[in-house]
């Protein structure tokens, strides 16, 4: 039997793995449950592995996979908005702009290009979103690879940890993980062979942050 946090977690990590194929972070796990530090998430997350409910990767970071759902799990605890989008039709299509190729490297241009691209509304959350064609390795790490469709939703604010557009100098955009250090914002690679991004604050604008990956093969 799992407790009932045990089952509003296991359902959050399901829910995110279903959304982009991407952990959620202890941060982010944190606030859905409403914990008040990141070591109630590691207790949970000790739990969940003991019971073989998921399992850490090795060599990547917050990297788990869900191994089963207890019966009940799937409807009890999830959050409402997860459980109503869930009900979305799968054949449900909508299309979102598509904003050109952005580099999960070293910044390139400015975003530019228009159109639009089809995508499976189960994959989206609330607010407005646009696509980008991932150019690049540095995000390889996080299942992130070159030539995937990263769907972005549009935000002018970063939390810790989250994977982000950012348009540097009004020139240069790239997607990479949000942190603060000191006065300067690092953005992460997830790329052994690549060194973190630093730049001032006033450098550094948020265009959007990572909702969903699509892949085709």
């Amino acid at each position: 039997m799992l407790t009932a946090k045990q089952h509003e977690l296991l359902n959050f990590i399901h829910l995110r793995l279903g959304e982009n194929g991407i952990s959620p972070s202890f941060d982010e796990m944190r606030e859905a449950l409403e914990l008040k530090s990141k070591s109630g998430v590691h207790r949970l997350i000790s739990a969940l592995e003991e019971r073989q409910f998921i399992r850490r990767l090795p060599n990547r970071a917050r990297a788990l996979e869900v191994l089963k759902m207890p019966e009940l799990a799937k409807a009890a605890a999830a959050p409402a908005a997860a459980r109503v989008r869930l009900r979305v039709a799968a054949n449900d299509i909508i299309e979102i702009p598509m904003h050109g190729r952005i580099a999960a490297g070293t910044p390139i241009e400015a975003l530019q290009g228009s159109g639009a691209f089809a995508v499976p509304a189960a994959l989206l959350g609330p607010g407005e979103h646009y696509a980008l064609e991932v150019s690049g390795d540095s995000m390889v790490e996080e299942g992130i690879l070159d030539g995937d469709y990263a769907l972005i939703c549009k935000v002018d604010t970063a939390r810790e940890g989250e994977i982000v557009v950012a348009l540097i100098d009004e020139a240069e955009a790239t997607l990479k993980t949000f942190r603060r250090e000191g006065q300067m914002i690092r953005l992460d690679p997830a790329n052994r062979h690549y060194e973190a991004q630093r730049y001032r604050p006033e450098q550094v604008r948020i265009q959007g942050r990572l909702a969903g990956l699509i892949r085709r093969y």
